[in-house]
């Protein structure tokens, strides 16, 4: 929680520092457009990004693959899409990060590489694409519970 926190009040006050320092050395209005180009340039790659990632990932689920990389990729393209609309500079490198293709793959397989992925019965990598299913038999009985101190059901309680 305590990173997360440092995040949300270190990263304003880098962008306030680089907007300023860009805007003393260039002027305000040529900053400002700096800003819009670098967002407008952001659109067009996220929307490129997007729909190759979309293409690969119906591609994988026609032949029956679970797209586990192009769902992380989307959420990078998600992600990416956000910090480049956020005006700033340094936001707009993370956010650029995130929509290269080569800095993605490069982020998302070392993501991908701590978590373990599983995949319905059988299907994936590794495996011979058969499906197999284990069935495990056994009966299921609903006991109630008694009050604390007896011993007898409630229904055998006030019998008398």
């Amino acid at each position: 929680m305590r990173p997360l926190l440092a995040l949300f009040i270190a990263i304003p006050i880098i962008e306030m520092w680089l907007l300023i320092a860009v805007g003393s050395r260039i002027g305000a209005l040529p900053t400002i457009a700096l800003v819009l180009l670098t967002a407008i340039i952001g659109v067009g790659l996220l929307r490129q990004q997007g729909l190759a990632t979309l293409a690969r990932a119906n591609q994988k689920m026609a032949t029956g693959e679970m797209p586990a990389g192009e769902m992380v990729e989307g959420i990078f393209l998600a992600v990416g899409g956000a910090l480049l609309l956020t005006p700033g500079f340094f936001t707009d490198a993370l956010g650029f990060a995130c929509l290269i293709p080569g800095v993605r793959h490069w982020l998302v397989g070392g993501l991908l590489k701590r978590f373990f992925i599983i995949t319905p019965a059988g299907r994936g990598p590794g495996t011979d694409g058969e499906t197999r299913i284990d069935i495990i038999e056994g009966e299921f009985r609903r006991e109630e519970r008694h009050e604390r101190g007896s011993a007898e059901p409630p229904e055998n309680r006030n019998a008398d």
